[in-house]
């Protein structure tokens, strides 16, 4: 009867343990502007299966990127990048003179997207749609946030 209990109860009490909190990967953004010369690379995006040639650098990286959040908008969920104010200067000049072009993101060194730039981009903040499952966004934005708060730690050293 004792052995019973002893039982019942570790079973009853073993139920009421939390589960550690679920590790955070981090996740890497880099975005690569559109050149049709013979330099550029093709780049292959997972959904539309739309290729496009990039540039071979990329013009904003994951030092450039201050906060990542997800945002709704009239055609549905994105990512909203905010910049430095250097890299948010650089991004205005940039989309001004290469209007038509789009930027592709690189997440973790894998096309995830691309936005066609339609006007110059001002204020430092910069939307992108993503070729990934809306439930998948939440994480992502976890991961991106977690390796912009690494950079400006280890740049603020």
């Amino acid at each position: 009867m004792i052995r019973a209990i002893l039982l019942l109860a570790v079973v009853l009490l073993g139920g009421c343990r939390t589960a550690p909190p679920a590790e955070v990967r981090p996740v890497v953004a880099r975005f690569w502007l559109e050149d049709a010369s013979g330099g550029a690379v093709a780049m292959q995006l997972p959904v539309s299966e739309s290729v496009i040639r990039v540039a071979a650098r990329p013009v904003i990286s994951e030092f450039d990127i201050v906060n990542v959040e997800l945002a709704e908008v009239e055609l549905g969920r994105c990512l909203m990048f905010q910049l430095t104010p250097g890299a948010a200067r650089d991004l205005f000049r940039l989309s001004a003179s290469n209007q038509g072009r789009r930027l592709v993101l690189m997440l973790n060194d894998r096309p995830a997207g691309a936005r066609l730039i339609e006007q110059p981009i001002e204020g430092g903040v910069l939307y992108t749609f993503v070729e990934r499952p809306d439930e998948a966004l939440t994480e992502i934005v976890r991961g991106l946030k977690q390796t912009a708060a690494t950079v400006r730690r280890e740049a603020g050293r």
